[in-house]
């Protein structure tokens, strides 16, 4: 969760966009402008020609022949490696990291990482080299040597990644920046896991899919919401077969960040909100797919195989622009276009399905929806409430701490797990540390990756095309249809 946990904020120079403030034409040419606009990013955001780029396009009417190369993306490539499904990390007694992005999001990591025993930080990377610093210095607070920094300009995480002693990279940048920096890593022999969403463009996530396939190393998508104590607990109610046979879930991103996508101190440069000029879709899934495709087995019995989707007009952004911001702001030049309401319907292969919402510019109370029902009854979060048959028979909720024996072994290990959301980012590093330090498969992998991700460019098109559905490729060639574990686990011996 990279942007209510104060996400890592971008450096000041900001890729040139259509129909929006140009800040980026006023400094020198950039390495993150120069990967803008040769991404082709802007307006269609799913790297397929014959979708165009810019806002007009983004706005404008959806061809057939776009559907039509939609659907051919989504159809699944030969496959350049083995699978990464099922692999161990290779095991070791101490796990080296590098951290690149150390603003918010990962400033605040890094103490976690530091708390996790058996983990060393050896290198750090932002092109701020305040925020570097001030990262390295909370690696010799923490009793350990001081990592080398690496601090001069946007490419220096290039050489981190050629380090030889390192492990694992972890990555919280903007989101334009989190492919690039993934395949870097691996291209290098790390391991990485990257902050939501993992990539922007459907051709990226079967990129990055390829790459871990063809390097041997992990590319894992770091979804901590998965971690919760309440997601945990229903997965293991889910799987233990309360709730019968599944039937449906949802899950969302619904936070209202108005204040904070216009607040120049907060993301360093409005990168978060220029994404709103760019892309109609829903921008961040993965808070709300990865837990409930979790429940269902996505990708371990069961896959997602298309999205519909529709959205609002978008109007919040400029009518909190107007209210509260200086005439003469960079800001009066943007165009809005991402919908202030998203809400997509993703069907399974098993014909189960799963609702997701996405509103981040609308007035409204912090909720993930996090629901999941099935024959025998159904669970819904925030607030928190159960209804199970055959305890629950009179049509009134039931209180869900009734069923804290469910809880999983990482929240009764860890009762009060420090850092932020809960204890669930905690919860998520030692887990992936306790993985590589023992030699055992992660909770998720690449396919999840690429699958809780897919939603940004597909659910873009699909309100292009007015809803129309939309397949989503199957990333796992063909795996999913194998059960295996994943978050579900087992406490491993120590």
């Amino acid at each position: 969760m990279n942007d209510d946990a104060r996400p890592a904020p971008e450096p000041r120079d900001m890729p040139p966009h259509s129909g929006a403030a140009d800040e980026g034409a006023r400094q020198d040419p950039s390495r993150r402008s120069v990967l803008w606009t040769t991404a082709g990013v802007a307006g269609a955001g799913l790297g397929l020609g014959a979708l165009g780029t810019g806002n007009a396009s983004a706005a404008g009417a959806t061809t057939p022949g776009a559907l039509s190369a939609a659907e051919a993306a989504s159809a699944a490539p030969a496959r350049q490696g083995r699978t990464m499904a099922d692999v161990r990390f290779e095991g070791r007694s101490t796990i080296r990291v590098g951290i690149v992005g150390l603003g918010n999001r990962g400033g605040s990591m890094i103490d976690l990482f530091l708390a996790v025993p058996g983990v060393q930080v050896k290198a750090v990377c932002d092109p701020v080299r305040d925020k570097a610093e001030k990262a390295a210095a909370k690696v010799t607070a923490a009793g350990q040597p001081a990592p080398t920094v690496y601090a001069k300009g946007e490419d220096d995480y290039e050489n981190l990644c050629k380090r030889g002693d390192l492990d694992f990279v972890y990555v919280a940048t903007p989101w334009e920046l989190h492919f690039p920096m993934a395949k870097a890593a691996m291209l290098n022999g790390k391991h990485v896991g990257v902050e939501c969403p993992i990539a922007m463009r459907l051709e990226e996530l079967w990129q990055l899919v390829d790459l871990s396939e063809r390097t041997r190393r992990h590319c894992m998508q770091l979804e901590n919401c998965c971690y919760g104590k309440n997601e945990m607990r229903v997965l293991r109610m889910a799987h233990a077969g309360l709730f019968g046979d599944l039937l449906h879930g949802a899950g969302a991103y619904n936070h209202d960040l108005r204040e904070l996508m216009f607040d120049p101190d907060y993301y360093e440069g409005p990168w978060r909100r220029l994404w709103h000029t760019r892309l109609r879709g829903d921008l961040y899934p993965n808070h709300g797919f990865g837990p409930v495709a979790n429940y269902m087995d996505v990708n371990r019995g069961d896959r997602a195989v298309s999205i519909t989707s529709i959205g609002t007009p978008a109007l919040s952004l400029a009518e909190y622009r107007k209210e509260h911001v200086p005439a003469g702001d960079p800001s009066w030049k943007e165009s809005y276009i991402g919908a202030d309401r998203t809400i997509s319907l993703v069907q399974t292969a098993r014909g189960r399905v799963i609702r997701l919402e996405h509103d981040v510019s609308s007035p409204h109370p912090y909720s993930r929806i996090n629901s999941l029902g099935g024959t025998r009854g159904v669970f819904e979060d925030y607030p928190e409430r159960v209804y199970l048959e055959p305890t629950n028979t009179n049509h009134q909720w039931d209180d869900f701490k009734k069923y804290a024996e469910w809880d999983h072994w990482l929240w009764k290990e860890h009762a009060n797990p420090p850092g932020g959301h809960g204890g669930m980012d905690y919860m998520m590093v030692f887990r992936l540390m306790q993985c590589m330090r023992l030699g055992l498969v992660p909770d998720f992998d690449v396919y999840d990756a690429a699958t809780w991700t897919a939603p940004v460019p597909l659910s873009h098109l699909s309100i292009k095309a007015k809803g129309a559905p939309l397949p989503i490729p199957d990333f796992t060639r063909g795996e999913w249809k194998k059960a295996r574990s994943g978050m579900d686990s087992e406490k491993p011996a120590e």
